[in-house]
C-alpha cells in the first residue's frame, strides 16, 4: 500500500511560535527582575527629590501695558508730510509710526537692556547671588565670585577677572529674568520678571515700564528738537512769506509734540495692572521633577531587565548551539 504524504492546503497557515510575543514569558520576565525596577525606581525618585528640594524659589511679576499713543498720530517726519500736504490742500491721512512696535523691539534690545543693567548697578544681584535672604531682605553673595567688603569681582585660577560682559549680563536677564508677550486681538503687553526675590521682581518690572517710557519719549524729543533747530535754520536763510509761514507751522508741530511728551508719564505703554510683589513662587514644580524621575527610573528599570533577559537567552541558545 502506498502512502502519500499530506499536502498542506493552500488556505492553511503555518505558525510560527518563534516569531510571536508571549505576552506570559514577558510578565515572567519582569516579575523576575522586579527587584531590579523597584531598586532603579527608588533611586531615581530619590535622585529626583533631592534634586527638586535643592532648586531655589523663584518669583515672578508680571505687569500688563496697553498702547498710550493713537496710532495714527501726527507726529515726527509723518507729520511734517502731512502738514506740508494739507497746506497744498492734499489729504495723504495718518501715517503716524507705530511707536507701541519700536517700543517693544527696544525693550528686548541689547542696548536698552545694557544701559537698564548698569544704570541701576544690576550687575551684582544679576550675576553674583546665589540665594535671597527673607529675614534680613537682602541678597547672599557668592564669596567666590564676589567681595562685598571690597566692592570687587574677584579672579578664577587663570588670573581673570570673574567679572562679567554686558553681553553675559544681557543674556542672563533675557533667558532667566524677562519675559515679554503680546495679546494680538487687543495689543496688551505682558511684562514677566524672575527673581529669587519677590519684591526685587516687582521693583524690577516698575523699572523696565518707567525706563521705556523714558527711553522713548527722550528720544522723540530729541528728534523733534533737532528738527526745530533745523527748520529754524532755514527760516532764517529765506525771504519768502509762503515758505516762511510753512517754516512757523511746521516748527509749531514740533513744539507740540515736545509739550505733549513732557507732559506724559507714561508715554508710550500705559500701566493696567501694575506688578505686585508675589507671594507664590512661579518656579520649580518640585512634583513634577518627581514625578518625572519616578517615570524615568521604572522605563529605566524595565529596559534593563529586558536587556538582561536578552543577553541571556542569546547565551542559552549560543550552549545548545555548541552542544
Amino acid at each position: 500500500m502506498t502512502r502519500y504524504e499530506r499536502v498542506p492546503e493552500p488556505h492553511e497557515v503555518s505558525h510560527y511560535p518563534d516569531d510571536e510575543i508571549d505576552l506570559r514569558e514577558l510578565f515572567v520576565t519582569l516579575w523576575q527582575g522586579k527587584w531590579i525596577i523597584v531598586a532603579t525606581t527608588i533611586l531615581f525618585a530619590a535622585a529626583g527629590v533631592f534634586y527638586a528640594l535643592s532648586k531655589p524659589n523663584i518669583y515672578q511679576a508680571s505687569v500688563l501695558l496697553a498702547p498710550a499713543q493713537n496710532e495714527g498720530n501726527p507726529s515726527g517726519i509723518s507729520g511734517q508730510l502731512g502738514g506740508l500736504a494739507s497746506l497744498a490742500g492734499i489729504n495723504l491721512g495718518g501715517g503716524g509710526s507705530n511707536k507701541t512696535i519700536m517700543a517693544k523691539e527696544v525693550l528686548q534690545s541689547r542696548a536698552f537692556l545694557t544701559d537698564f543693567i548698569h544704570r541701576h548697578n544690576l550687575s551684582v544681584p544679576l550675576m553674583a547671588t546665589e540665594a535671597w535672604n527673607m529675614k534680613s531682605q537682602s541678597w547672599v553673595t557668592d564669596p567666590e565670585i564676589y567681595n562685598v567688603e571690597t566692592a570687587e569681582w574677584l579672579q578664577d585660577d587663570q588670573g581673570e577677572s570673574l567679572k562679567p560682559t554686558d553681553w553675559d549680563m544681557v543674556k542672563k536677564f533675557r533667558d532667566g529674568h524677562l519675559s515679554i508677550s503680546e495679546d494680538k486681538e487687543t495689543g496688551m503687553l505682558t511684562v514677566k520678571l524672575k527673581s529669587l526675590s519677590p519684591p526685587v521682581a516687582k521693583e524690577w518690572a516698575d523699572l523696565l515700564v518707567k525706563d521705556i517710557n523714558e527711553h522713548m519719549r527722550e528720544q522723540d524729543v530729541q528728534e523733534a528738537e533737532a528738527r526745530i533747530a533745523f527748520l529754524e535754520e532755514k527760516l532764517n536763510e529765506t525771504n519768502v512769506a509762503g515758505m516762511q509761514q510753512v517754516f512757523y507751522q511746521l516748527i509749531e508741530s514740533e513744539t507740540r509734540t515736545v509739550m505733549l511728551a513732557n507732559a506724559q508719564n507714561e508715554y508710550v505703554f500705559k500701566t493696567v495692572d501694575p506688578a505686585v510683589v508675589p507671594q507664590e513662587k512661579s518656579e520649580p514644580n518640585r512634583a513634577l521633577i518627581a514625578i518625572l524621575a519616578v517615570m524615568l527610573g521604572g522605563m529605566l528599570g524595565v529596559f534593563t531587565v529586558f536587556v538582561r533577559a536578552f543577553i541571556r537567552s542569546g547565551k542559552q541558545e549560543s550552549n545548545e548551539g555548541n552542544e
